[in-house]
């Protein structure tokens, strides 16, 4: 007779949780991810917080006119795009150098132009404060 009874379903609990558990990590951290950040974080001419970057691929020098200077090449905002937009702007790392007296609106300026050509990887030279 035992051998017709029916048995009662049962539902584990414990691997339920542990999915759960690991949508929500999951989801938190690719809600993270997709928060952009915004703005440019520069000190020049000097920096305590300087930290030393790779060699960069294309350095791009802003001087006190407004100049843009590349491989010892004077260039303005629009010129500067159309150079990197034929270098493989993806992986072009773009290192930003400006001096003492360079307004935060020409480095602005340059940061616009290497964007616009699709550079993604820019950096802003700072010398380490001593």
């Amino acid at each position: 007779m035992r051998y017709f009874q029916t048995r009662s379903a049962r539902i584990e609990i414990i691997p339920m949780i542990d999915i759960m558990l690991f949508l929500l990590v999951f989801f938190a951290m690719m809600t993270l991810r997709m928060i952009p950040t915004k703005g440019h974080v520069s000190k020049l001419p000097t920096s305590s917080t300087a930290t030393k970057m790779p060699a960069p691929k294309l350095l791009v020098e802003v001087s006190e006119s407004g100049t843009m200077t590349v491989e010892g090449q004077a260039l303005n905002a629009a010129q500067l795009t159309a150079l990197i937009q034929s270098r493989n702007a993806k992986d072009l790392a773009v290192t930003i150098a400006g001096g003492q007296n360079v307004t935060m609106q020409q480095l602005m300026g340059a940061i616009d132009a290497v964007r616009l050509g699709g550079a993604t990887q820019i950096g802003l030279a700072a010398k380490t404060a001593n």
